[in-house]
């Protein structure tokens, strides 16, 4: 008998945590469509969806947001799948750097923003390298990476969070492929190159864009670097959300509602496409297997 409950003792917390997030993400929902009790709103409308996604501000918020996760996990994959690129056709030690790219993943994103405005703000450590150098005539002559419309700031501080994730996520695929195909073709003839270009990126490509699907919804719903980094105008999405949230005016919260249930909508869209690559990759290997 206890052998038969242990598996489900076991996973009760996990359930316990579902049940609370399917309450909360229900709620959130309801909200959203202006159905608060409590602050007396009682019927269910969309208009507060129809004011977010007319509004120019919001809409600048969501355009901002959709910027910066787009552009930040775009060139984490590239630059991290150049990373693993190079590890692998050199025959680096994989296990090695394994272990240097943990150390910026587990590195906090409240501690990373501080990193970032230490060494790229105008009273940082480069602004000040460049003044003492004489390529500048003082510290407010550097250009402004933080705080700027262009949300430079946010996306160097995603890069260094995103890129160890993408090559930790690849590189053990990439290098079982490259060791068993690449090298055969190699054998064959084919540089180094080659083989990367037609036989080991392909193969990686399921799990290259699954890596950029992952880190674009945590980008994109993320609150700490934006709020830290950003510029005034326009505010990250969560950001814009958060000032919503904690409105004076009470009946301000299904705009903050609003706004989370248009990042659950792309967060679904992404996860719908994950499954997707995950369903066409299962099936691109039972068809080899035959």
């Amino acid at each position: 008998m206890k052998k038969k409950y242990t598996p489900y003792l076991l996973l009760m917390p996990q359930i316990i945590i579902l049940i609370i997030f399917a309450i909360g993400l229900i709620n959130g929902i309801t909200q959203s469509f202006g159905v608060i009790p409590t602050f007396g709103l009682n019927e269910p409308t969309l208009n507060y969806y129809k004011e977010v996604l007319t509004s120019r501000d919001m809409l600048s918020s969501i355009l901002f947001s959709l910027y910066i996760a787009g552009t930040s996990s775009l060139f984490s994959v590239i630059i991290g799948t150049l990373i693993c690129m190079i590890i692998v056709t050199n025959k680096k030690n994989k296990g090695s750097y394994e272990r240097l790219i943990q150390i910026p993943i587990i590195v906090p994103h409240v501690v990373v923003a501080i990193f970032v405005l230490n060494i790229f703000s105008k009273s940082g450590l480069i602004a000040r390298i460049c003044s003492c150098l004489g390529l500048i005539s003082g510290q407010e002559q550097f250009v402004n990476l933080i705080y700027d419309k262009y949300g430079i700031g946010i996306i160097l501080a995603y890069l260094w969070k995103e890129i160890p994730f993408i090559i930790y996520f690849v590189l053990s695929i990439m290098a079982n492929i490259n060791d068993s195909l690449g090298e055969a073709a190699v054998n064959l003839g084919a540089s180094k190159w080659m083989t990367f270009k037609k036989v080991t990126l392909p193969l990686c490509m399921h799990t290259i864009l699954s890596g950029f699907l992952i880190i674009f919804v945590f980008a994109l719903g993320a609150y700490e670097i934006p709020q830290l980094l950003g510029p005034t105008l326009p505010k990250a999405l969560p950001v814009l959300s958060h000032i919503q949230y904690t409105h004076p005016n009470l009946q301000n919260r299904p705009y903050a509602m609003a706004l989370n249930g248009i990042i659950i909508v792309i967060a679904l869209i992404a996860a719908l496409l994950y499954y997707k690559l995950i369903k066409n990759n299962i099936s691109a290997l039972k068809d080899k297997n035959r």
